[in-house]
């Protein structure tokens, strides 16, 4: 099998690099920074450059870059692809990409596949990519269409070197607003949160839930804003319902109302447990 990978940074190194523990497959690799792709070869995690005439033969495409950039590549390399390759991205939000690469794939004969691989750290670039990171990890996939049975068993098979543990199937619009809640708005409120001038004497003072709460803080700033903005119809519906809910919490305090502040707080205990169990 023959795996190309546009885009070697976090996400991009890591399928790479989890690909190359797989003999039998052999990756190709191309980033806009052509030194990575040097310093990804010389460290083995990829077997060589992606050229647009190595993408003829191709088995699997995967495109591990900012949405627009996904666009962008596809309108150009479209044309170039064999119709038994499969094309995967792996962009945050899918209703853009879906909507500007489904009608490309019809169109030039090859099928593409929504893909959003559910890892990652606070960390960017190819220096920290490794090849365990999608170990167990969920996958999601967006298909054109979802009897298509055959398309989505070939795409798990061609997926399984990396090690996903569950593959969820969704539309794009059903992928962006669940994403907005469990990625993006947990991104947006820990940036926010760390901008307390109270933030600069935490230590001595700070431990797991100071920990768990600003770790994704530190992000690539230009790729979590292009999100957002891709995804802000969703944003600001789960913002809007998170600025309510704080202003609940702030009227009980202001109001020193304690009977109304634990009636809160055992609320959101209670639905914690509802969505996770204890």
């Amino acid at each position: 099998m023959t795996v190309g990978i546009i885009g070697l940074g976090l996400i991009g190194g890591s399928l790479a690099k989890a690909f190359q523990r797989d003999e039998s497959v052999t990756v190709l690799g191309w980033d806009a920074d052509h030194s990575i792709v040097e310093f990804a070869e010389i460290a083995q995690a990829i077997d060589g450059e992606l050229t647009d005439e190595k993408l003829r033969g191709l088995d699997l495409l995967l495109l591990a870059t900012y949405p627009e950039a996904v666009v962008e590549h596809m309108t150009r390399l479209a044309p170039l692809l064999d119709k038994t390759t499969l094309v995967i991205d792996c962009a945050g939000t899918k209703e853009k990409v879906c909507a500007s690469v489904f009608p490309l794939a019809k169109q030039y004969g090859f099928s593409f596949l929504g893909g959003h691989p559910m890892a990652g750290t606070h960390f960017s670039g190819f220096k920290y990519s490794r090849a365990d990171l999608f170990d167990g990890a969920p996958m999601v996939l967006v298909p054109p269409a979802f009897d298509d049975i055959r398309l989505l068993d070939r795409a798990k098979k061609l997926l399984e070197p990396v090690g996903f543990g569950r593959v969820s199937i969704t539309s794009a619009q059903a992928h962006d607003k669940r994403i907005a809640f469990t990625s993006q708005m947990a991104h947006l409120v820990s940036n926010a949160y760390i901008k307390s001038p109270t933030a600069g004497m935490h230590k001595g003072f700070s431990a797991g839930s100071y920990k768990d709460l600003t770790r994704v803080a530190w992000m690539n700033a230009p790729m979590w804003s292009e999100l957002f903005l891709e995804n802000s119809d969703f944003m600001l519906r789960e913002l809007d319902c998170l600025v309510e809910n704080l202003l609940q919490y702030r009227a009980a305090l202001a109001a020193g109302d304690g009977e109304t502040l634990t009636a809160l707080l055992e609320d959101g205990k209670r639905r914690k447990e509802e969505i996770d169990g204890r």
